[in-house]
């Protein structure tokens, strides 16, 4: 395995992912601080403090395990809009889906329905399909969350099983590498 201690940084048309740097953390924690970010991920909005350790541990996720989140920045303005990256949160679900990077995406309020996301993850694979380490990726959504389905099948992810993922139904995508 290369070794890829910091994230690489990735442009788009729109977007810049990179790293996450300390700045970041006022708006993150803002972000997840919004009851419409958590609604589908865990309906509970993130103290400060959860925050910052979300945050750390999208710094800790590269040297680990060569992938991980990136911070996006709309280009044009460089405002943070959100995070999106791949991890290996050992989830206890079946089937399992260790040692298979698990994309995942959240974007503020001011950034839904733009497009950024499908932007970003579409970025983002191109650059773990080029990694050549893994054959497929997956991802978990919640079934009322229509707009993260959308964005996943038009990246190529096919819903492939419905899974208990902390004590709730979640719809497990997957996605070969072409």
């Amino acid at each position: 395995m290369q070794q890829i201690s910091t994230p690489p940084v990735l442009e788009t048309q729109r977007l810049v992912l990179r790293g996450h740097v300390p700045q970041d953390f006022e708006p993150l924690a803002l972000m997840w601080s919004d009851p419409i970010v958590v609604k589908h991920i865990s309906g509970t909005p993130s103290p400060p403090r959860d925050c910052w350790m979300r945050m750390l541990s999208y710094q800790g996720l590269w040297p680990f395990l060569g992938y991980g989140y990136w911070a996006i920045r709309e280009k044009a303005s460089n405002k943070y809009i959100g995070d999106l990256g791949f991890a290996d949160f050992h989830r206890l679900i079946e089937p399992s889906i260790k040692g298979i990077p698990e994309a995942g995406w959240v974007l503020a309020p001011e950034a839904h329905g733009k497009g950024f996301a499908t932007e970003a993850l579409a970025a983002a694979l191109t650059w773990l399909d080029a990694q050549d380490r893994f054959d497929r990726s997956v991802c978990l959504i919640s079934p009322d969350n229509l707009a993260s389905i959308r964005v996943a099948e038009k990246a190529g992810y096919s819903h492939s099983k419905t899974v208990r993922s902390n004590d709730k139904d979640a719809f497990l995508f997957s996605r070969a590498r072409p």
